[in-house]
């Protein structure tokens, strides 16, 4: 495993990033293809095992049960200042007034109710799940601000939004002399590049760490086109990410990793940990190899050649994932 500085920061994290959304009750939230604990805690302790430190959640995933799972995995197999634990902030958590958003009210208390499922005093980062347009964003970057300052978070992040309210949120908190995010975790992979455009030159340009989720976009770089798992079967919201033609970039994917003997998730991952603004694609991981595919992608070298193989076919598309 290889490991480098989150953003412009002094903190080190793995060049993988266990997702977390995996773990979790099946019949809590609505994930239905969720992994319960006893099949959870060995995929944890493998990617501990194999040098991963990094581990990302979020309140919502499985209606907190993926928060409750790792952090007894974790208690249990990894002291805690060893690794680095991530969750998130901002979707419904109850029904009424103040279940969600990012206002003060509910920053302030759901940072509480994930350090409870998660068993910990503090959490490494905390990350804002999505923009919140109901909120002004003064209100949430000082609420931020004030967790980094009590002690319960050491730094935050965001996750995808427009590169102008990202700009807008690191501004203000500029102005206010309040926390920046350090890490943009967005939805950035082979067939879905829109964040080339503006977002990952803000990022280098700013010295943000980036943290793509759906690195192998939903599976669909590993298998061939058209095949369908118990996750793809019933995920709506993957199902609308990635249109017919993209089929011809899962075909290079398929090509060069038959030339080089390795399985396609590595020739994927090494294409993106390749980019020079990312820092630690998200990975989920349901079976053993999908771990070991993970970490020997770190290892895997492509070619100047390969590289443009697999860039050449994208054609734009629609922004999602915001």
């Amino acid at each position: 495993m290889q490991y480098v500085k989150l953003g412009s920061t002094g903190l080190d994290v793995s060049r993988i990033c266990l997702g977390c959304m995996t773990y979790g009750v099946p019949d809590r939230g609505t994930h239905e293809w969720t992994l319960d604990e006893e099949a959870s805690r060995p995929l944890i302790r493998q990617a501990l095992e194999a040098g991963v430190t990094f581990f990302d959640t979020a309140n919502v995933y499985s209606d907190g049960t993926s928060e409750e799972i790792v952090g007894r995995a974790l208690r249990d197999f990894a002291r805690r200042d060893e690794i680095v634990l991530a969750t998130k902030v901002h979707g419904r958590m109850r029904p009424g007034p103040n279940g969600g958003g990012l206002s003060r009210q509910a920053i302030m208390t759901e940072i509480d109710h994930s350090l409870r499922r998660l068993g910990t005093d503090y959490v490494d980062l905390y990350q804002i799940h999505r923009w919140d347009p109901h909120t002004p964003v003064e209100e949430t970057m000082e609420a931020l601000h004030d967790l980094v300052k009590a002690g319960k978070v050491r730094y935050i992040g965001a996750s995808s939004m427009y590169a102008w309210q990202f700009s807008k949120a690191q501004y203000t908190a500029r102005l206010g002399g309040w926390t920046r995010f350090v890490s943009m975790q967005n939805h950035y992979n082979l067939l879905y590049r829109e964040e080339e455009r503006e977002m990952l030159p803000l990022c280098a340009d700013q010295g943000v760490g980036v943290l793509p989720w759906s690195p192998l976009a939903r599976g669909r770089l590993t298998r061939d086109w058209g095949t369908t798992t118990g996750r793809s079967a019933t995920d709506g919201f993957g199902s609308r990410l990635y249109p017919e033609g993209d089929r011809t970039i899962v075909e290079a994917v398929t090509r060069i990793a038959g030339d080089r003997g390795v399985p396609r998730a590595q020739v994927a991952l090494a294409w993106l940990l390749r980019q020079s603004t990312v820092a630690a694609p998200i990975v989920g991981a349901g079976r053993p190899g999908h771990i070991e595919d993970a970490v020997a992608a770190v290892e895997l070298e492509l070619t100047d050649k390969e590289i443009e193989e697999l860039e050449r076919p994208y054609t734009p598309h629609p922004v999602s994932g915001h």
